[in-house]
């Protein structure tokens, strides 16, 4: 007779629900493993290997796949260039932003959003959209200067 597979204990599964709630989160923001694995409560390699166990892909390769399903819900619906949606989803290189979105989609972007766009519904203007992520960086990115801020640097 076998035994029953063993269960992870609820305690482990409440700490890596709480790393995968901050990677949902902050997803466009640029996340370390370390920190994550802290918000668990382990150590990077023991974090890594425990949500591998539980939810049978690595934080890294969780973090990419909802970035690639937010950048397909943009470039559906928004008038962004491809390179403005890579940035906007939490890529910091284009190149590395189209291989993935290759693999997991299995077409370029640009050849998603060609076949994704229908004659109905205009496109969402890019400046709404990036207004609602969190503004204009005026200082460039990772500053958190927006454009209310820059506003009120201007001389009346």
């Amino acid at each position: 007779m076998g035994t029953a597979p063993s269960t992870p204990d609820t305690g482990l599964l409440r700490r890596m629900r709480l790393a995968r709630d901050t990677m949902d989160r902050d997803w466009a923001e640029p996340l370390d493993v370390a920190a994550v694995a802290a918000v668990a409560g382990y150590s990077r390699y023991h974090f890594v290997r425990l949500f591998r166990d539980v939810y049978g892909e690595t934080p890294g390769a969780y973090l990419a796949r909802r970035r690639i399903e937010r950048a397909q819900d943009l470039l559906r619906n928004a008038n962004l260039t491809v390179t403005e949606i890579c940035m906007l989803v939490g890529f910091t290189s284009l190149g590395t932003f189209c291989t993935r979105f290759k693999e997991q989609v299995g077409m370029t972007p640009t050849e998603f959003r060609g076949r994704a766009r229908t004659a109905g519904a205009a496109a969402i203007p890019g400046c709404f959209v990036l207004l609602w992520a969190g503004g204009f960086r005026a200082d460039g990115p990772g500053t958190g200067a927006t454009i209310e801020k820059a506003a009120r640097r201007r001389p009346s």
